[in-house]
Order: structure tokens, then C-alpha cells, then sequence
């Protein structure tokens, strides 16, 4: 493996909470000014900083598009109010785009390219749809049985995880209920307040019979997706999406959502210079590629890798954040690595607090830069499957 010719520390990581898609408080809020907001946000968690010394922007969006298009992360850097000497770029690994964005943000200060650099996410799943508004599939991809799996569903490849690692409907419907009995607790005991920025949004009402319109703002600060009233008998009661004799229902399945997160990486110089109180260390990550019809099992792949190229094993990880998914993926990875469950989301994941696509890997890295320092832990991975075959694995340690 090469040298590296130095460290890259996160010195501020934030977050918004993350809203329902389409019903939710971000509803109506552009991700370019969500990504804004967040950047801004991520700055003032570092005071003293110089923002003329950040060298980049790297930005994970996975459906890059409409109002998150034409490269969300410069824009977002214009409207945060950066110098323009700060560039963006934006990245697409899907799920991942937020954890890849980390990843290259650290490898440009780790051989010595850059000083500062910012790593971020940000998704709308409320503005712009999964597929995107206009997808198109190479014809190609159906003449070999081995290829047309990139054109299923992620809820069609979690039932074939369920089928083939025997993942039974009870067992995620339980998983389901924990995530959100987790995200619960957490909320109530403000284990959130660290990594959460409180966002203003506006709501207008339009009076049909007045041609007035109304304006009412309020301030978001908690995820919204965790529902109190969740219960085995209720769960059991959702009937399957993705296939008629199937177990993936929208209960054990991560919410679509909104969101952003932000994380300011910095070298050990950089860090001297400008005063700042590193959170972590980036240490290593890997991304893998699996069968496209089994996308959800990508982590499988990628986490021995990350602790190979981290010189670490499984078991020295104390806070694991698995993106939920889907219940069956998540049991899927657990039970076959052996992971620890009290290790693994302890504060809820996906399935309770949402899934905002390209931002989720940002967001979980602040998740469990300050999970860590809150729990004087030592070292954390950030975890996902991928769309269309991949996982990717990132281990922070605490500092």
C-alpha cells in the first residue's frame, strides 16, 4: 500500500435532520439550499478556519439532476457564500456518494494535495424520483441473464437476499421495530443534538377564494421518520411491494427522505494553523462490487476489505452504522460477518430515521465521528449496499 504522506482529521461534521420525502418539513426546500445551509453549518462548527483555505468541495449526490443538477456541490458553495476560489464537485456511487465523497475528500489531504477539504451529501427525494425523471437502461443489459439484475428494482433484490439467505418476514419486521425503538430512545435522551443542525423552513398556504398566500416558519431539528406507534402486530399487517408471495414491505424497507450532511477534513497542519479540535481520524475504505440481483450484500465484500486496508479486525470496531436498506439485507450482512447487534445501529438506522439516498454516507460519517467521542469509543465504520451490485465501507478512529 503507498505512503501516506500525511493524515486527514475530521475537524466539524453536521448534519440536517432528515425529512419524509414528498409529506415531510423538507418538502418544499431545495437540496441546493439544503446542501448551503449544511455547508455554512459545517463552517460554523469549525471557528477559526480560514474558508479561503479549503482547496474543494466533494459532494455525494445520487440522482444528480433537476434542481440537485447541473453540479449541486458548486452551487451549494455559491449560495453558502464560499469564496469563489473554493471549487465542487459532485459525485454518484448512489447510496454511497455521501461515504465515497469522505473517502476522496481524505485521499486528496493523505497524499498531500490539499490542506482543507469538504465532504458532503445532499438528496430530495421529495424534487427529484429515484429513477430519476427520465431513465434510460442500455438494451444491452437484457441479453445476458447475468446483467439484467441492474434493471431490478432495490426492493426486487432485497427479496432475492431474503430468499437465498433465508431471512424470514418476522425476523425483519422485528428488525424493523428495533430501529425505530433505537431512534426512539436516542432522540428522547438527545444523542442527536451533536450531529444535528436545526434548519428553518417556510410553509406558504394559498387561499383559493383571497389569492393570499400565507407564510409560517419553523424551525426542524429532530428526524421525523421515527414513529412511536410502530408494533410487530402493525408491521405484520403491510402486505409485500416488491413481489406477491414476497416479505419486503415498506415497513421493514428504509424510508425515502431528504437530507444533507457536511464533514470538514483537515491535514495535522491545517489543524495547528487555524486551531481547530479534530473529532477523528479518517483510517480507510473499500468498495466492492457483488451480482446486481443481490446488491444488498455488498457490505459482505467491503467491510473485510476496509479492515484489511485498516490493518484491523471486525472485532476492534465499537460502533457500527449498516445502512438500513432493507431489514433482510441488514440481517443478511449481520448474520453472515457475525456482527455484534448491540454494535450495529445502535441508535436507530435507516428504517426509522430515512434513507435520502447520496447523502446518507455523509450523514451517518457525522453520526459516528460523534457517536464515538460522546461514548469514548475508538474506532466506527460507516457501511451500505449499493444499487446495481456494489458496497463500501469507511472505519473512522476517534481522537
Amino acid at each position: 500500500m503507498a505512503k501516506q504522506v500525511q493524515e486527514a482529521y475530521i475537524v466539524a461534521a453536521t448534519r440536517t435532520p432528515i425529512g419524509r420525502s414528498h409529506r415531510g418539513f423538507f418538502r418544499n426546500m431545495r437540496p441546493d439550499d439544503l446542501l448551503a445551509t449544511t455547508l455554512k453549518a459545517a463552517l460554523a462548527a469549525a471557528p477559526g478556519l480560514d474558508p479561503a483555505a479549503i482547496e474543494d468541495i466533494i459532494c455525494g449526490c445520487a440522482i444528480p439532476e433537476a434542481q440537485q443538477g447541473l453540479n449541486v456541490a458548486r452551487i451549494g458553495a455559491v449560495l453558502a457564500g464560499l469564496p469563489t476560489s473554493v471549487g465542487g464537485i459532485t459525485v454518484n456511487r448512489f447510496c454511497a456518494s455521501g461515504l465515497s465523497a469522505v473517502q476522496m475528500a481524505a485521499d486528496r489531504i493523505r497524499v498531500g494535495e490539499a490542506e482543507v477539504m469538504i465532504a458532503a451529501g445532499v438528496e430530495s427525494m421529495s424534487m427529484v424520483p429515484m429513477m430519476g425523471n427520465s431513465p434510460s437502461l442500455s438494451p444491452s443489459i437484457f441479453e445476458r441473464d447475468g446483467d439484467v439484475g441492474i434493471a431490478y428494482g432495490m426492493g426486487l433484490t432485497a427479496e432475492k437476499v431474503a430468499q437465498q439467505w433465508k431471512v424470514s418476514r418476522e425476523a425483519q419486521d422485528q428488525f424493523a421495530l428495533q430501529s425505530h425503538q433505537k431512534a426512539l430512545a436516542a432522540q428522547q435522551a438527545g444523542y442527536f443534538a451533536d450531529e444535528i443542525t436545526p434548519i428553518e423552513v417556510t410553509d406558504r398556504t394559498a387561499n383559493l377564494e383571497t389569492g393570499e398566500t400565507t407564510a409560517k416558519t419553523r424551525t426542524v431539528g429532530m428526524d421525523e421518520g421515527a414513529r412511536p406507534d410502530t408494533s410487530l402486530e402493525g408491521l405484520a399487517k403491510l402486505k409485500t411491494v416488491f413481489a406477491a408471495r414476497g416479505s419486503v414491505t415498506a415497513g421493514n424497507s428504509s424510508q425515502t427522505s431528504d437530507g444533507a450532511g457536511a464533514l470538514i477534513l483537515a491535514s495535522e497542519s491545517a489543524v495547528k494553523r487555524f486551531g481547530l479540535t479534530p473529532l477523528a481520524r479518517f483510517v480507510s475504505y473499500a468498495a466492492k462490487g457483488v451480482p446486481p440481483h443481490i446488491m444488498g450484500i455488498g457490505p459482505i465484500e467491503a467491510i473485510p476489505a476496509a479492515l484489511r486496508y485498516a490493518g484491523l479486525n471486525q472485532q476492534d470496531i465499537d460502533w457500527f452504522e449498516l445502512n438500513e436498506a432493507f431489514a433482510a439485507q441488514s440481517l443478511a450482512v449481520m448474520n453472515t460477518l457475525g456482527m455484534d447487534p448491540s454494535k450495529v445501529n445502535p441508535m436507530g438506522g435507516a428504517i426509522a430515521l430515512g434513507h435520502p439516498l447520496g447523502a446518507t454516507g455523509a450523514i451517518r460519517s457525522a453520526t459516528v465521528v460523534h457517536a464515538l467521542k460522546r461514548n469514548k469509543l475508538k474506532y466506527g465504520m460507516v457501511t451500505m449496499c449499493v444499487g446495481m451490485g456494489q458496497g463500501a465501507a469507511g472505519i473512522f478512529e476517534s481522537v
